[in-house]
């Protein structure tokens, strides 16, 4: 039986950085995963492949309606949908080797199969082959997979999952997405441009519910002007296949039942933690009544030698947050004393304009009786943008009204992605608005709309609206 100083199961993000992190503290490192290729959830149907799609497909968008105002003039965009799907395919490919690069750079061993634990120490890897490996400690990084409600469980055909979502064969005549989320929205956003007719069914009363309200109407606005329609506090009794398509019997805001037809329902309503035959009760660790492993302020289970992290345990299900703790996890083993900041960890959605978030929202200031100022700037007024044409959207910095310390800032802009970085940086150092005004931005660039709008909350006094 082979023995590490840490062992690792699961092979996405936080898994394989964790790995990486125990190898470079001079542990030897085991990692396990039960499908062939490495990179979890993230690389193979999650993160990566979506990513290459909404690329792809924000390609198409743009020479089909903007290129002749660019002055370039082309025939008719076609979608190739099976070399879009072979571009996708290529990418996860690259990606997924890349992983196995520095696994064996680094000199971890890679075991494939499906891990579960005998006792505290011991791991049965069920592969090719049956074998058992020791762990002095062992890492859950197992993750998730996505969530469903009753009523509308998927057959992987036409009531689908984002796994399926991101390998369709063709494009959706009328695709229904159940849920405003992050991933309804991004592969939405996908098939939409690609020419489906989309509609979003939604249970509350907006999108993006765990984000600052601002962002979510703003990018309904938009989402609208392409064509999406919303159906808000609605709530999905029943979702049924039928012959080439999907019959939805849906409740109203008033209590009436409604019928919503299409060929495809996705189903995106968030992701549970996944923990299915890991064996759990072999070694007497609990989940809390969403499945998920209880853990300590230092990611340590019930038995000291166990960690968890990433979509296993609470908190959000973001590859960078899983990355995080999977580095403090490492770094907690080889007695080091490091540290995380859940409240700056961003959020961002990959529509576009994306969608971007870190800090506290306006809602959750109000719920907490914290005063403070709120900063916003349209993306409309920038040289930069009308020179893109990418005009839609906003920055919203939200401050204390006594320090100005920012507490909160909230984008849909282009490249929200990358911009929402300038937030994170300032607020690790607990930067106030006024210390972001006064930094000088190059111009032009989208950058410049955040100091606007930090202009705008230190002292309600934006140079260019």
């Amino acid at each position: 039986m082979e023995k590490f100083d840490v062992v690792v199961i699961g092979s996405g993000p936080g898994g394989y950085v964790s790995a990486i992190r125990c190898a470079q503290l001079g542990l030897s490192t085991a990692i396990i995963e039960k499908y062939n290729t490495l990179g979890g959830t993230c690389l193979n149907v999650g993160c990566i492949p979506s990513k290459a799609l909404l690329d792809s497909s924000e390609h198409f968008k743009t020479a089909l309606h903007d290129f002749e105002k660019h002055g370039i003039d082309i025939s008719t965009p076609k979608v190739n949908l099976p070399k879009m799907m072979a571009r996708k395919e290529e990418v996860i490919s690259q990606t997924c080797d890349g992983v196995q690069y520095l696994m064996d750079k680094n000199k971890i061993k890679v075991f494939h199969g499906f891990g579960s634990f005998i006792d505290a120490n011991k791991i049965a890897i069920d592969g090719k082959k049956k074998e058992t490996i020791y762990g002095d400690k062992i890492i859950i990084a197992t993750g998730s997979k996505p969530n469903y409600f009753p009523g509308m469980e998927p057959d992987k055909n036409r009531i689908i999952t984002s796994t399926e979502a991101l390998s369709l064969k063709e494009i959706p005549k009328h695709m229904i997405v159940i849920g405003g989320g992050v991933i309804g929205l991004e592969l939405g956003s996908v098939y939409s441009r690609l020419g489906a007719d989309v509609t979003v069914i939604e249970f509350q009363d907006g999108l993006l519910p765990t984000m600052d309200k601002t962002l979510g109407k703003e990018l309904m606005k938009i989402l609208k002007k392409e064509g999406v329609k919303f159906l808000f506090n609605h709530a999905v009794q029943k979702v049924n296949a039928v012959k080439n398509g999907v019959h939805l019997e849906v409740k109203n805001k008033k209590g009436e039942m409604i019928s919503v037809e299409g060929d495809y329902c996705l189903v995106a309503v968030g992701r549970k933690a996944y923990t299915d035959k890991l064996g759990l009760e072999n070694i007497g660790l609990e989940t809390d009544k969403a499945g998920r492993i209880i853990t300590d302020n230092h990611l340590t289970t019930s038995l000291k030698n166990i960690y968890a992290i990433g979509d296993v345990v609470k908190g959000a299900m973001l590859a960078h947050k899983a990355e995080e703790e999977g580095v403090f996890v490492a770094e907690h083993i080889a007695n080091q004393k490091p540290h995380i900041d859940y409240n700056l960890i961003p959020g961002v959605v990959y529509t576009w304009p994306e969608v971007a978030s870190v800090g506290r929202t306006e809602q959750e200031l109000k719920t907490d009786n914290i005063d403070f100022k709120v900063g916003q700037f349209p993306i409309r007024a920038l040289g930069r943008a009308r020179a893109s044409m990418d005009i839609q959207g906003l920055i919203k910095i939200i401050s204390d009204s006594k320090t100005d310390e920012v507490l909160g800032v909230h984008m849909i802009a282009p490249r929200a992605a990358d911009l929402i970085m300038e937030a994170v940086v300032a607020m690790e150092y607990r930067a106030s608005a006024e210390d972001i005004a006064r930094i000088c931005h190059p111009h032009p660039t989208y950058s410049e709309a955040v100091k606007e709008a930090a202009l705008s909350a230190t002292d309600s006094r934006p140079l260019h609206i």
